[in-house]
């Protein structure tokens, strides 16, 4: 008993270091894209218990968005997308209460993001 219980804690432990090396992949992957694009500001919310969500924002010369990735969750088959609502936005006219209205971690997020383009 006790020798299947830890065969089967190893099986899941390999399984989780699997899967976050995919995740993490994924991740660069869609991230290095976005640096191709153009300057980029990244924010990062959320905590052990809550779900972590990480913004990354494209700007261009003229300081419009031109991609945008967003990543949310609290397993490893959170996936990176897109956020639809920003595309072609001017930073000035980006505000994270208005885009992520019932989302205070997405807002948290987005608001660093824009802190690091200021700067």
């Amino acid at each position: 008993m006790v020798s299947s219980l830890i065969t089967i804690a190893v099986i899941a432990w390999l399984a989780q270091l699997a899967l976050g090396g995919w995740q993490i992949r994924q991740f660069n992957r869609a991230f290095d894209k976005l640096c191709q694009q153009g300057r980029v500001g990244v924010g990062r919310s959320g905590g052990r218990f809550k779900p972590r969500v990480v913004v990354a924002i494209a700007l261009d010369n003229e300081n419009n968005v031109v991609d945008t990735l967003l990543m949310r969750g609290l397993t490893v088959f959170a996936r990176p997308q897109k956020i639809a609502a920003l595309q072609g936005k001017s930073l000035q006219d980006l505000q994270p209460d208005v885009i992520f209205p019932h989302d205070p971690l997405s807002q948290n997020a987005l608001s660093l993001a824009l802190k690091l383009k200021h700067g």
